[in-house]
């Protein structure tokens, strides 16, 4: 039995707990203005908010409806546009029309929605996150100027709630409706009696055919069949979760989301970069959703979390019933979509050494969409640096390959060596011998070549500014 609240309204259904949320809410509860566009979690059209509470604090994140399983709902807070709505429009609405930020109306739902969590968040209210909150919705009418400055007179208007709580003060301005102000209670109430029932984990199979992280890709890849399987729901699960500095490692649960990571104080610290890395990933509502050991198991050559964490030499806990065992990230692939992974296992967690004073790290990525689409190429560098000679290193990249590649030769070549323009144009040269490309919609393999060249150079230039990017070639003749 699958038990939420859905906007006002308490839910409970035993329909397959793979069932989508956005066809539950839809075709179960006839709530149309959740729209269904791409599937795939790339037009934003089907954005809901999430409430859950955590630290014994509700918190509200976006997320995209038809990568969601109503399993991953058990216990929480479902708002769609329909539970925004007052008599007349919301704030957010009536700005949207001001600003004439509406033609055909069909993405309309998805941007409120999401402008709406964003007044909800406690954060401190800019401009930056207001047109970061809508960056999974796509509008193929407006041009998006309009919403820009609908964003903006929506930000001017939050930037006055001083201390005051967001949801009251989200009510008070005609932002969302006044049942918000009880939804917390009546969430911890409603965990209470799941947990006194023993509902809590009633979506966990006892013979699972899928482990189910937060389906971002699985339900793009299986979408016919995931509502049907026997599903093993892994992504409220506390053992799964957290994010700790243990001395000079880290070590993470694998249900761990990209957002959990974006708001970790361990990675904030010792990652410098990390703001612009995660903005290279996807959406907002797909970090919200989209877990670290998902990514991994998924085995896509171009996964960004994967070649993120290849460039650290991660280490992986995977576990079953009855045995756990230890693996490094970079043994993790044997060939396309082929792990080294027995049946029934998980991972449970993921750990790394963290960068000392002395290693630099960088992250990059090119694709077609800045916000919304998975790599062309992408790559990832760790480097240890002494009198201006690299003590070790760390290369990874995606794209290039059938799996995601630890580049272990130019890794090696890296070594004792002294930074200049030279050493990046021998590195790109080794860096060639060790991938092998494919021609695909995504790119000639001519191109991909040049572009993890590229990715180099923005590597090298970035952690070593003082470098000449004129003399920096390209790719070998």
């Amino acid at each position: 039995m699958i038990r939420f609240i859905l906007n006002q309204n308490e839910i409970s259904t035993d329909m397959s707990p793979g069932t989508l949320l956005l066809d539950f809410i839809r075709y179960q509860q006839h709530l149309k203005g959740t729209k269904i566009g791409c599937r795939e979690g790339d037009c934003g059209a089907c954005t809901v908010l999430v409430g859950e509470t955590k630290d014994d604090v509700l918190r509200y994140t976006s997320a995209t409806s038809c990568l969601m399983a109503i399993g991953n709902a058990q216990g929480k807070h479902i708002v769609t546009i329909e539970g925004v709505n007052l008599t007349g429009l919301n704030a957010v609405q009536q700005t949207f029309s001001d600003e004439g930020a509406t033609q055909c109306g069909f993405c309309t739902p998805g941007f409120i929605v999401s402008l709406a969590g964003f007044c909800m968040s406690s954060e401190s209210p800019s401009y930056e996150k207001a047109i970061d909150s809508v960056n999974g919705n796509i509008c193929r009418c407006t041009g998006y100027k309009s919403i820009e400055r609908a964003a903006q007179k929506i930000n001017d208007l939050m930037s006055v709630r001083g201390k005051k709580p967001a949801l009251q003060f989200a009510v008070e301005h005609n932002i969302i409706p006044e049942y918000f102000l009880g939804i917390e209670e009546r969430l911890k109430a409603f965990l209470r009696e799941l947990e006194s029932e023993s509902l809590l984990g009633v979506t966990h199979s006892q013979a699972p055919v899928k482990f189910l992280g937060g389906g971002t890709d699985l339900y793009v890849q299986q979408h016919d069949t995931m509502p049907y399987e026997e599903i093993s729901f892994l992504y409220d699960e506390k053992e799964l979760k957290g994010i700790v500095q243990k001395g000079n490692e880290c070590e993470m649960g694998a249900a761990a989301t990209v957002a959990d990571i974006a708001a970790s104080k361990v990675f904030i610290e010792y990652f410098p970069g990390l703001e612009k890395y995660i903005k290279l990933v996807s959406s907002t509502q797909i970090r919200n959703m989209a877990t670290a050991g998902g990514n991994f198991t998924n085995a896509s050559p171009i996964g960004d979390l994967t070649i993120f964490f290849l460039a650290l030499n991660a280490q992986l806990v995977l576990a079953n019933a009855a045995v756990k065992r230890n693996i490094a990230l970079k043994g993790f692939y044997k060939g396309y979509k082929a792990l080294d992974k027995q049946p029934g296992e998980i991972i449970e967690k993921i750990s790394f050494t963290l960068p000392a004073k002395d290693e630099l790290f960088n992250f990059e990525k090119v694709s077609k969409r800045t916000c919304l689409d998975i790599a062309s190429v992408n790559s990832a560098i760790r480097v240890k640096i002494k009198d201006d000679t690299i003590v070790s290193a760390g290369l990874s990249a995606g794209g290039v390959g059938p799996i995601p590649l630890y580049l272990a030769g130019s890794s090696e070549y890296l070594t004792g060596k002294k930074v200049s323009v030279e050493l990046v144009n021998e590195l790109i040269a080794i860096v060639q011998t060790e991938i092998s490309p494919i021609s695909d919609a995504r790119g000639s393999e001519f191109y991909k070549r040049l572009l993890l060249s590229q990715l180099i150079k923005a590597h090298f230039l970035k952690l070593f500014p003082a470098l000449s990017l004129q003399k920096i070639i390209s790719i070998p003749a």
